[in-house]
C-alpha cells in the first residue's frame, strides 16, 4: 500500500515536470516502475481524473483534480492574500513583473505573480524551478549554512542557460555575496534576457518565502540598485505585517 502511494506521487510529479504529455513507455523510463503496475496505477488515476489520457497518441498529462488540490493549497495559505497586496504595491512602484515564491527543498515553488505592463516575463504560478538558478532560491538558500546548502543541492548544479552557475563552490561564494548585499541578483541564469533581484521574507527562521522582481537583463546597474532598494523596502513591510498578524 505504501509502495503504491509513493508510486502514485512519483507518477504525478513526473507528469507535472514534463512540458509535454508522456506515453506509458516514457513514464516507465522516467520512473523505473514495472510496466504492469504502472499501467494499473495509470488506469486508476485516469478514472479519478488526476491524470488525463490522450487517446490519439496514448499519452498522459495532469488532470483537473490535480489542479483542484493545488488551488486548495493556495486558498489555505494565510500569507498569500497579504503577499498579493505586497506584490501589487511593489509592481505599482517599479513597473516590472514581481513574484512571491516558497522554497521546496532544493527548488522554489512560485505562488503568486503580478505581471509588468509590457509583459516581458511569463507568469510562473505553480511552476517549480531549481533554487540555484533563480534569485528567489539564492535569497532563500543564503539563509542556510554552506553545509545545509550542500546537503540540499546536487553537484554539479543544474543549468538552464549558459549563465547558470553549475559549480557548487562557486555557488556558495555567490551566496556569501547575497548575505553581504542583502539581496540576491542573477542575470540570465534562469531565463535568457532576464535579470532578477530577490529578498527573503523574514517572518520564519530560516526564511521559507521570498519576493523577486524580473526585469530586462540590459538595465543599467543604477536602475537595478533602485529596484533592489524597492524590493527590500516592500518585502520588509510585508514581513512586518505577517509578524503583526501572527502568521508563521
Amino acid at each position: 500500500m505504501v509502495k503504491s502511494a509513493e508510486r502514485t506521487v512519483r507518477i504525478l510529479e513526473a507528469l507535472a515536470a514534463s512540458p509535454e504529455r508522456l506515453t506509458l513507455s516514457e513514464l516507465q523510463k522516467r520512473t523505473g516502475f514495472p510496466r504492469s503496475s504502472l499501467h494499473a496505477l495509470m488506469r486508476t488515476l485516469v478514472e479519478l481524473k488526476w491524470i488525463e489520457a490522450d487517446t490519439g497518441s496514448s499519452a498522459y498529462g495532469i488532470g483537473p483534480h490535480a489542479l483542484l488540490t493545488g488551488t486548495a493549497y493556495l486558498d489555505k495559505d494565510p500569507a498569500l492574500p497579504l503577499a498579493h497586496d505586497a506584490l501589487e504595491d511593489l509592481r505599482e512602484e517599479i513597473g516590472h513583473t514581481v513574484h512571491f515564491a516558497r522554497r521546496d527543498d532544493g527548488h522554489v515553488l512560485y505562488l503568486a505573480t503580478r505581471e509588468s505592463r509590457d509583459r516581458h516575463a511569463i507568469s510562473r504560478v505553480g511552476r517549480r524551478l531549481p533554487a540555484s538558478v533563480t534569485a528567489l532560491g539564492q535569497a532563500l538558500l543564503a539563509q542556510l549554512t554552506d553545509d545545509e546548502v550542500a546537503a540540499l543541492l546536487p553537484d554539479p548544479l543544474p543549468a538552464l542557460t549558459e549563465q547558470s552557475i553549475t559549480d557548487l563552490t562557486k555557488f556558495t561564494d555567490e551566496l556569501d555575496q547575497v548575505r553581504a548585499r542583502g539581496y540576491a541578483l542573477e542575470r540570465e541564469q534562469g531565463t535568457p534576457g532576464v535579470a532578477c533581484v530577490a529578498v527573503a521574507v523574514d517572518y520564519r527562521i530560516p526564511a521559507t518565502d521570498a519576493i523577486s522582481c524580473s526585469m530586462p537583463a540590459g538595465l543599467p546597474q543604477e536602475e537595478i540598485e533602485r529596484i533592489a532598494e524597492a524590493v527590500i523596502r516592500h518585502t520588509r513591510k510585508f514581513a512586518a505585517t505577517l509578524r503583526r498578524e501572527g502568521i508563521r
